[in-house]
């Protein structure tokens, strides 16, 4: 089982990056994928996460509107499209799965599957 986040990296607040995460080595399209991040000293918190069911997705209350998930089933990638990026955004973004057919949960626990972590950071 592997997932490989990409696509961090540093920018002026008001910029975008775009995360990807790879996946192989599981039933990845039963799966819902979560975006998490952690920043040091604290929890790691959901971002965004989306339902193996096409089209049904949740956000963190502070990014809803900046940024968007989306799932490539035949390249087995999930992307995290982050614009207007802020300060408070800086931290390391982690995706994970979960073999499910409920709708997603942004709550750590449930997640089985975990990447590496890619970095964002983001200056005033």
């Amino acid at each position: 089982v592997q997932l490989q986040a990409s696509g961090g990296g540093s920018v002026q607040a008001g910029g975008s990056l775009r995360l990807s995460c790879a996946a192989s080595g599981f039933n990845y399209e039963y799966s819902a994928i979560g975006w998490f991040r952690q920043v040091p000293g604290k929890e790691r918190e959901g971002v965004a996460c989306i339902s193996r069911k096409p089209g049904t997705a949740d956000y963190l209350d502070s990014v809803r509107g900046r940024f968007f998930i989306s799932r490539d089933n035949i390249k087995k990638a999930v992307y995290l499209q982050m614009n207007n990026l802020q300060p408070e955004d800086t931290a390391i973004y982690f995706c994970a799965a979960e073999d499910t057919a409920a709708p997603c949960m942004m709550m750590v626990g449930v997640y089985e599957y975990w990447g590496q972590g890619t970095l964002v950071t983001v200056s005033s």
